[in-house]
């Protein structure tokens, strides 16, 4: 039944989206489960098979660069606890997926977590958003953006994140984690080179995890929030049509629905966000093309 949105008041229209996202909201989501569990031992199974069972490496590459693309998501939802909330007999679980599903990234879950609310709660800003770092002028500039964004020397938004939090056992540990996670990818690398293999290192890790930052960084942060110029509940997320479709945008043609009611898991927000469309027309959401 469609909603006669023209005719109802910013109450009713908010009434009635929190009603349809409520049908969206609740449960495990399984499904990101196996997803960060499964991604990661495919991508831990590369190593054996090319050392020791043969398989070719240019197979491994296409498979790992694949792992390193769609890690960061399950980490995703446990960051906004949709796996399990605080006290929930499976919260243990939820801090696992979010935990392991980015070791291909190189993600450390305390840093992503924090900076992640910091994201949601100043989407946009220039001063406060660790996000607006990859503002572009277009997909090409957003890309090569992503790239220098990762070079030695260039500004650490998600360290200038960090401290402005202060210093906190929190930030404490978040940051002696990311040392640690660095420290260990670069200390594996070279073991694997220095026992001779360094194109196994290079090719199923290092250069995976380049491809796999750039499309990461394009979708889930160019994309959604392109140009980077509003800030508001309805106007800082923007819901777009990708031309090879959503699940080759990792879901984020519906980003706007995750900003609203970040609590639906991400399988679900396409048909929350067809259910609510035309009510995030009436407030004025950005829908549009990429």
């Amino acid at each position: 039944m469609s909603l006669d949105v023209a005719n109802m008041s910013d109450a009713e229209l908010a009434k009635a989206e929190r009603d349809i996202a409520r049908k969206y909201i609740g449960g495990v989501p399984w499904m990101m489960v196996i997803w960060g569990l499964g991604n990661l031992l495919i991508w831990l199974s590369l190593w054996p098979l090319v050392i020791f069972a043969g398989l070719p490496l240019w197979i491994a590459f296409i498979v790992a660069t694949v792992n390193v693309g769609i890690c960061y998501l399950p980490s995703h939802e446990a960051q906004h606890s949709n796996i399990a909330k605080v006290g929930h007999p499976l919260r243990w679980l939820n801090e696992l997926v979010g935990t392991v599903s980015t070791i291909p990234l190189v993600f450390p879950y305390r840093v992503l977590r924090m900076t992640h609310m910091k994201h949601h709660a100043h989407t946009n800003d220039p001063e406060d958003d660790p996000d607006y770092w990859n503002k572009a002028d277009g997909w090409a500039a957003a890309i090569w953006k992503s790239i220098k964004n990762r070079q030695p020397g260039a500004v650490d938004s998600y360290g200038i994140a960090l401290e402005k939090m202060g210093d906190t056992p929190e930030v404490r540990a978040a940051t002696i984690e990311a040392i640690i996670w660095r420290l260990s990818h670069y200390a594996i690398l070279f073991a694997f080179s220095w026992s001779g293999f360094a194109l196994e290192a290079f090719f199923i890790w290092w250069l995976p995890k380049q491809l796999g930052s750039t499309y990461t960084l394009f979708f889930l942060s160019w994309a959604p929030h392109h140009p980077f110029e509003k800030v508001g509940r309805y106007k800082d997320t923007r819901a777009f049509r990708f031309a090879l479709g959503n699940v080759l945008s990792s879901g984020m043609q519906y980003h706007i629905v995750h900003h609203l009611h970040p609590a639906i898991p991400l399988f679900r927000n396409g048909a929350a966000y067809w259910e609510m469309r035309d009510i995030l027309k009436a407030r004025g959401c950005q829908i549009g093309d990429l």
